[in-house]
């Protein structure tokens, strides 16, 4: 299968776009990626008015909220990786974000569960396309030098859009129950939470809006690529690859189990009210987020200038290490302790996190970033939402016995998971030297 893109050595600082174009590029990738995640976790401030409306019980809403959406997000990830190496990323993104919020507000006309979960998994297809289009772009658009910068803008999205989506979701939720759209005309008829839905998918359309203002980045090859060539890259560089994926994914794990479980554990053993609890943890995990991608991006370019991919790496370890003494803290004692864990883990781990993805943004050719970034969405999905909760469940369960040990399992699980990765980061990083390249 042949590209259909205009493919020139984008790896030549003359074929990169003027940093104008690259600048807006990235701008509107950081909304469309605030858009993304918004949109999937509004869903948590509408759970009791949705499920009175359509008959569901927590279980239920609780598959409409991670498996209706996730399962099908990190398969179809996979095709639009390798769609994203042959056609236009642009289009392609274009058509994920149309996609994903004409889902949403299928979820506000819904007229049964069923229809719910379609437009969940809708809504799982459409932004499947966002991680492996943007990342290809952007590494096409931005020097090496400058792409941890570029990705740490860029993860801001993923660090901003939830917290937004659920705080924009309380305040429309609370507007709609005051009668505050009765003059719009086709929200005005419908039940609060089904217009916040609505509302939120029409306005989200900004984003495919100003997808249409972007130019497709020129690539950095001019080989053809398919199926049988993208299998052969990714075999014949697994010694570099899969420990880069595998202390990403590890991360991961900590990540989605540090932010599924610390809630309930301020709250099981420190009997913090759920406004407490929602108040610290919105502001910690949005500021750290914000400092690790801003600054990880930064100390990324720096590493990179003074000892390439290599130094990166190390920046990736360092990460991991201090990441393993946030975890720590979580089990000493002390909300403040906890608290404190939360936020450091936050921003270690996004710091290190930045760093590797520049360095797989660097040694993968152009013509296969879009599906090495496919198989990152899904095993950092995959592992970190399908390890991180249970393994922490399984830890409070099976190993300490005590519903009130729920700290000192999310401090084994985080530090386990810390070591392993920082192990991994150093593996790659001696394969990078192993390499011609670095």
């Amino acid at each position: 299968m042949n590209s259909t893109v205009p493919a020139a050595g984008a790896d030549h600082p003359n074929a990169l776009p003027s940093a104008g174009t690259r600048w807006w590029l990235l701008g509107v990738l950081l909304i469309t990626a605030i858009v993304s995640y918004s949109d999937r976790q509004i869903l948590s401030m509408l759970v009791d008015p949705l499920s009175a409306d359509l008959g569901l019980t927590d279980a239920q809403v609780g598959l409409l909220q991670g498996p209706a959406f996730a399962v099908v997000y990190v398969f179809v990830a996979l095709p639009f990786g390798l769609l994203a190496d042959r056609y236009s990323r642009r289009r392609l993104l274009l058509a994920g974000a149309t996609l994903w919020c004409a889902a949403t507000v299928l979820c506000g006309l819904a007229p049964s569960a069923g229809v719910f979960l379609v437009g969940r998994l809708l809504l799982g297809v459409g932004e499947a396309a966002l991680i492996p289009t943007a990342l290809s772009m952007l590494g096409d658009s931005f020097p090496p030098e400058r792409r941890g910068v570029a990705l740490g803008v860029f993860v801001l999205g993923s660090v901003v859009g939830g917290p937004f989506g659920i705080t924009i979701g309380g305040l429309l939720l609370s507007l709609a129950q005051r009668g505050s759209f009765a003059a719009w005309p086709g929200i005005a008829s419908l039940a609060p939470w089904r217009a916040v839905l609505t509302t939120t998918g029409v306005v989200g359309l900004i984003s495919p809006l100003l997808i249409l203002t972007l130019a497709e980045p020129l690539r950095g090859r001019t080989e053809r690529t398919d199926l049988a060539a993208t299998r052969r890259y990714f075999l014949s560089d697994w010694r570099r690859l899969v420990p880069l994926y595998g202390g990403l994914a590890l991360l991961s794990i900590g990540d989605y189990g540090l932010v599924s479980w610390v809630p309930t554990a301020l709250k099981r053993i420190f009997s913090w009210t759920p406004d407490r609890v929602g108040l610290y943890f919105g502001i910690i995990t949005a500021g750290a987020g914000i400092a690790g991608s801003l600054l990880g991006g930064g100390i990324a370019d720096l590493a990179e200038r003074r000892g390439g991919d290599r130094a990166r790496l190390r920046v990736s370890m360092t990460g991991a290490v201090l990441a393993v003494t946030a975890a720590a803290a979580i089990s000493q004692g002390h909300a403040d302790a906890v608290l404190f864990g939360l936020g450091f883990w936050i921003f270690t781990a996004t710091v290190g996190e930045v760093s590797a993805v520049a360095v797989i943004q660097d040694i993968v050719p152009t013509q296969f970033r879009g599906t090495a970034f496919a198989i990152l969405t899904f095993t950092n999905t995959l592992m970190g939402l399908g390890g991180g909760p249970p393994l922490i469940a399984a830890a409070t369960e099976y190993v300490y016995r005590s519903p009130a040990a729920v700290d000192r399992a999310i401090s084994l699980v985080g530090i386990a998971g810390g070591l392993i990765s920082c192990t991994l980061f150093f593996l790659a990083r001696r394969a990078l030297a192993r390499s011609p390249a670095h």
